[in-house]
């Protein structure tokens, strides 16, 4: 049966801005990484990073709660909502422990993490805007999916290292800390890609 469902544009449009955000929180998080960097601006900047993301989560609930009719159905709104602040949220996370904990030596993979957060990122940004035609999202899902696998592999590798005796204990709790907040990030976005999965196959 046809089905005719009036378009509010505005919801594709904050979730696209969401995603832009989540491109800037990856990126500030690999600044941390960087020597050279004012960790503490750094900071900084992506409390004000997350803040935008809260008021951009919060346009999306407001608008959800205003509209009679939404372009797909509203728990994947607020779902997808959810998840991508979600996302910000660890990013932010892992952002201030690197900075609280003050650890200069890391695990070389512990960077793989952070480069495999930033594609996630970028491909979730590039996707946001496709869900007006679904069928244009490509391999964004299995993409995003072989990413989190590859995250996975770089985690065990550094808990392995850190566990090897190189590491003074209280160095191994900071440092784990660390990893298994951006490990929580790139499953999060793993979620993402699934509700945006999901999203599709109905909407097909």
């Amino acid at each position: 049966m046809f089905r005719f469902r009036p378009v509010d544009g505005a919801f594709y449009d904050l979730f696209a801005e969401a995603a832009q955000h989540l491109v800037v929180g990856a990126g500030l998080l690999a600044e941390m990484f960087d020597e050279t960097s004012d960790r503490e601006l750094v900071a900084k900047r992506m409390r004000d990073a997350e803040h935008a993301a809260d008021e951009t989560v919060r346009a999306v609930v407001h608008r959800v709660n205003s509209t009679f009719v939404t372009p797909f159905d509203r728990e994947d709104i607020h779902t997808l909502a959810n998840q991508l602040d979600d996302v910000m949220d660890l990013l932010d996370e892992a952002v201030d422990m690197l900075l609280l904990y003050d650890i200069k030596a890391m695990p070389a993979e512990v960077s793989e993490q952070a480069q495999v957060l930033q594609i996630c990122a970028e491909l979730t940004a590039e996707a946001m805007p496709k869900l007006r035609n679904p069928q244009q999202l490509g391999d964004y899902v299995s993409e995003v999916n072989r990413l989190e696998r590859s995250g996975d592999r770089a985690y065990r590798r550094i808990i392995a290292e850190l566990f090897g005796g190189g590491y003074k204990a209280l160095q191994v709790l900071k440092v784990k800390d660390v990893v298994e907040c951006l490990e929580r990030a790139i499953d999060a976005f793993e979620l993402v890609a699934n509700t945006v999965e999901q999203i599709a196959v109905k909407e097909s």
